[in-house]
């Protein structure tokens, strides 16, 4: 594949197709069985589809939403939207009725595709609020009660005359392929707008960095929404790339039974699973204890030790490291389908123990660095030689430097094309042809990027001191006592947290004091801050003084998708939970 002269993504999906045939591309399990599309099924989908959208008026330049949760049907409707000649506007269903109406009156869209009837209710009635909003395909049975005034349409009821490979003969790589909004971790989501270069330019970059492992009949693993960029590049349109076969996972709560089923060789996922998986495991080991446990932490010391210092192990330690390796490392392989190439991690920073962590007991990971106004991969460690307290060198083609305040300044054809309607925010964002990230780092002298900070989210205290929340906040969830964090103390003389205490630990703790262990009941409790001070005591002996929290609450509830204190993402909202803590934050303060 040359991505360097391919022209768009549809003409990218067509010559797969016709290379790889009955091969399957994509999986789903349906009625408790995996079942698969063939590219030959898929293409025929895409012109069908394809075809219905132009029998509804799409034109060229017009664009459609998508909100579906991740299945066939998705990767189907993206790449017909753009066969159709128009441009994807992929969306989170987690969106309520109001986030669904501003992305469909932002980027203006002429229609819509959903999938279940419940985010079909939800993307009606805000298309009936958006002028120029004329339908919606619905890819399972939609609702029955339709005003008039918006078309409702069944998925399988589609048709159309329509040849993808003549829309594909039209496109550019300067014509837009998407607008993704950002996930809003500061505010109002801002329509992100892709062409089919920056995309394509994206897919060449990974397949440089994971070519070091070999790459032929690869299998993905989608589990990260595919409405987000992260996922949107890495989990579709870069398999489809390299001809690979990709599983629509059933849910993160199904993932574990989906890693073993799918077996897969490549997964991207973000660092909230990962510090989710540690906890699992070590819970997991801590509970069988004796001989295994003994087994398990000798293979994480001196993998650690291999990691760090690899000369440094003895004769003797390498042969226990190899012992340990068929004992504990290939039930940890095979936990995961033991067949991986990578994991990789993207979409927020990575804590540095947690990637040793798991490199220690046998699987590679691979942090990179991103963001959506890139589409969205700027860099990502190699394979062959990883450091994982960095996101790796930029991806081929790619420029990186920094501005005299530290801020990352990227420059290529990733680069997004602006913000939908809004040339405001474009021009302050993009300056002369460079992507102001917002993001603080260090470009090393082996071109590996250290990201220190979010420009924005640095805390300056009273006193002036520059201090990088999410280091201090990883330092935090590091601990086993602790899930979530999030400080505070910008123009204040010391930091105050917000923290939300482990569920394996909250239930310890109320079963020791005799009462059910529900965070909302126990979040003002003496005895729970005093052990949580505990902990906190012990990770401010590590931090310097700036860094060190003097005090903290304890939430309500655990900071989550549902409660909008957490984009689909995974990433907190900064805003939000100063929103709803903010005045018991503020409170602390008035203590002295």
């Amino acid at each position: 594949m040359n991505y360097r002269t391919c022209p768009n993504l549809v003409r990218l999906f067509l010559d797969q197709a016709a290379r790889l045939g009955d091969k399957p591309l994509l999986w789903a399990k349906r009625n408790n069985a995996w079942q698969s599309w063939s590219w030959k099924q898929a293409e025929a989908e895409v012109r069908r589809v394809a075809g219905g959208l132009a029998a509804q008026g799409i034109k060229p330049g017009d664009r459609v939403a998508l909100v579906a949760e991740n299945r066939p049907e998705w990767v189907i409707a993206d790449l017909a939207i753009m066969a159709a000649g128009a441009i994807a506007v992929p969306a989170y269903t987690t969106n309520t009725v109001e986030d669904h109406r501003h992305i469909l009156s932002n980027a203006g869209c002429a229609g819509a595709i959903v999938s279940t009837r419940e985010l079909a209710d939800r993307v009606i009635t805000a298309a009936r609020q958006t002028p120029g909003c004329g339908f919606v395909v619905a890819i399972e049975p939609p609702p029955l009660t339709q005003d008039v005034g918006l078309r409702v349409l069944r998925w399988d009821a589609l048709s159309g005359d329509h040849d993808p490979a003549a829309s594909a003969a039209r496109i550019t790589r300067r014509d837009l392929a998407c607008i993704i909004h950002t996930s809003g971790t500061g505010g109002q989501p801002k329509g992100v707008a892709l062409p089919h270069g920056s995309l394509l330019h994206n897919c060449q970059g990974a397949h440089d960095v994971l070519a070091e492992l070999g790459l032929s009949d690869e299998v993905f693993l989608s589990f990260l929404p595919m409405s987000h960029s992260y996922e949107h590049m890495a989990g579709v349109h870069f398999p489809i790339s390299i001809g690979a076969q990709i599983y629509c996972a059933e849910s993160v709560e199904a993932l574990p039974a989906n890693m073993l089923e799918a077996r897969p060789t490549i997964m991207t996922a973000v660092p909230r699973l990962y510090e989710t998986m540690h906890r699992r495991i070590l819970s997991g080991v801590e509970r069988q204890g004796g001989l295994k446990a003994k087994l398990f932490f000798k293979a994480l010391e001196l993998g650690t030790k291999r990691y760090h210092e690899p000369e440094s192990l003895t004769p003797g330690e390498r042969l226990v490291d190899l012992v340990v390796d068929k004992l504990v490392r290939d039930k940890v392989r095979g936990r995961f389908g033991g067949r991986l190439k990578a994991l990789v991690s993207g979409g927020a920073a990575l804590n540095p123990e947690i990637g040793v962590f798991f490199t220690a007991l046998g699987l590679r990971l691979l942090q990179g660095y991103g963001q959506t106004e890139a589409a969205p991969v700027i860099a990502c460690n190699r394979p062959r030689r990883v450091r994982l307290e960095t996101v790796g060198p930029p991806l081929t083609d790619v420029e990186v430097k920094t501005a005299e305040d530290g801020e990352l300044l990227v420059r290529g054809e990733l680069v997004m094309q602006g913000y939908w309607n809004d040339p405001a925010a474009t021009a302050a964002t993009v300056k002369d042809g460079w992507l102001h990230t917002g993001d603080i780092g260090v470009i090393e002298p082996d071109g590996y990027i250290r990201i220190t900070d979010r420009k924005k989210d640095f805390i300056k205290n009273s006193g002036g001191d520059m201090i990088a929340p999410a280091r201090v906040e990883g330092a935090l969830v590091l601990e086993s006592e602790i899930a979530q964090a999030m400080v505070y103390g910008d123009r204040r003389p010391h930091l105050v947290a917000v923290l939300v205490p482990h569920a394996d630990f909250l239930e310890s703790w109320a079963k020791s004091q005799g009462k059910p262990a529900v965070l909302a009941d126990l979040a003002e409790e003496p005895g729970l801050r005093s052990a949580l001070d505990a902990v906190v005591q012990r990770v401010n002996a590590k931090l310097p003084l700036a860094e060190r929290v003097r005090r903290f609450i304890v939430a309500r509830e655990p900071f989550s998708v549902a409660n909008e204190l957490m984009t689909p993402t995974l990433k907190v909202k900064r805003h939000k939970v100063r929103e709803v803590y903010g005045s018991r934050l503020d409170a602390l303060y008035d203590r002295g």
